[in-house]
């Protein structure tokens, strides 16, 4: 099968989309299946063999956060050249609605598209405004595929489509067999995400961290993702300063591994998620997880049963949360058991399939279409052959 992919975010900047339509589209190569992608990039040489350059993206504010996507005019022509020259069997586009090169690929093609949301808002100025627009957009789509019950949502409440539930995937032995970054020799507690952007609540971490150290005096917290710690990092206090680690941004390997080697992942989001692929790298690796009570969150930790929860923006629960996770090593073994087993539903092996049965009903479906027009044609031209009105 020949499969365009389209990445509205750009590549070289890290994201849970960018990360989803990596692992989805290296598992169909995989499995054989001619792949190629379409993404913005500021740098092309960061791009592998099956990704084409769809042009240098700009900063635009979206879903409460700041994002890279490219339009234009010169988008658009590379969005048509590069389905023309695909000839792809199907097209799958990501977050057809951000504006980015999905629209205009939806624009652009005429055969079948899937469209994956991943996004979930419960008010979105972009949609309500452009709802019309987005109207124009959905009617090329021949299957919806929502990652999350919010994404679903967002889309049935906003633009009246519905959308069958995938859920996103993660390389489970990537993480499972990730050997540790190192052995820090004190607890450890990680946070991974862009560390300047508020939704990902570092701010909220960072409060709790002081009332942490009352309770577990050694414990030390690892930060990990692009950010400028020193501006991050301006208001803590220099002796817990000194407790605090920053990574930086690292590539798959090293995540899977810093994963590995702490003893809590924490994941203090404020809002804007729509699933929390990250948790699932977590518990992948084994790691037992600390989240907010994200609606997202709790579904993928399965109402609490994978993972300990918190209420969202509070920091001193959270420090209890990890103090008293730490404090019982017990705990964390059945919530590291509970978690590698709950994340084995998710690996990409079994969810590309989900994936794969989409693409065969919309290109069945859209065979089906030919063929019935193409009766009606033959049927006309044999009635006016016979002198009978069409």
């Amino acid at each position: 099968m020949r499969i365009g992919i389209v990445c509205p975010y750009a590549w070289d900047v890290p994201g849970g989309v960018q990360v989803h339509i990596r692992d989805l589209a290296e598992t169909l190569i995989e499995r054989g299946h001619e792949v190629s992608v379409l993404t913005p990039v500021d740098d092309p040489g960061e791009l592998p063999a099956y990704a084409v350059d769809g042009g240098r993206p700009r900063a635009i504010p979206y879903n409460g956060s700041i994002v890279r996507l490219t339009l234009g005019v010169k988008a658009t022509a590379r969005v048509r050249r590069w389905i023309r020259d695909g000839n792809f069997d199907v097209l799958h586009v990501h977050e057809p609605l951000a504006p980015s090169l999905g629209g205009l690929a939806c624009w652009a093609a005429r055969g079948p598209i899937v469209a994956t949301v991943h996004s979930s808002v419960e008010r979105s100025r972009v949609l309500a405004t452009g709802y019309y627009l987005a109207q124009t957009v959905l009617e090329k789509v021949s299957a919806i595929i929502a990652v999350s019950e919010n994404a679903r949502r967002t889309i049935v409440d906003h633009v009246g489509a519905d959308a069958v539930l995938i859920p996103n995937g993660v390389r489970v032995n990537r993480f499972a067999e990730a050997a540790p970054l190192r052995d820090w020799g004190v607890p450890t507690v990680l946070f991974l995400g862009r560390l300047d952007e508020r939704r990902k609540g570092l701010t909220v971490l960072l409060e709790a961290f002081p009332l942490l150290r009352e309770r577990v005096p050694g414990v030390q917290l690892i930060l990990v993702g692009p950010g400028d710690p020193d501006e991050v990092l301006a208001d803590v206090e220099p002796d817990l300063r000194q407790h605090i680690i920053c990574l930086g941004r690292v590539d798959d390997v090293e995540k899977a591994r810093a994963l590995a080697s702490a003893d809590i992942y924490v994941a203090p989001h404020t809002g804007g998620e729509s699933f929390g692929i990250v948790l699932l790298e977590a518990m992948a690796a084994g790691t037992p997880v600390v989240a907010s009570d994200l609606d997202a969150f709790e579904r993928v930790l399965d109402d609490g049963r994978c993972g300990v929860t918190f209420p969202v923006g509070d920091h001193e629960a959270l420090a209890r949360a990890v103090g008293d996770l730490l404090a019982d090593p017990e705990r964390r073994s059945s919530l590291s058991d509970m978690g590698r087993a709950r994340v084995r539903r998710y690996d990409w092996a079994s969810v590309s399939e989900d994936v794969l049965h989409v693409y065969e009903s919309v290109i069945t479906g859209q065979q089906k279409v030919e063929e019935d027009l193409r009766g009606q044609i033959v049927g006309r031209l044999a009635r006016r052959g016979r002198g009978v009105a069409p």
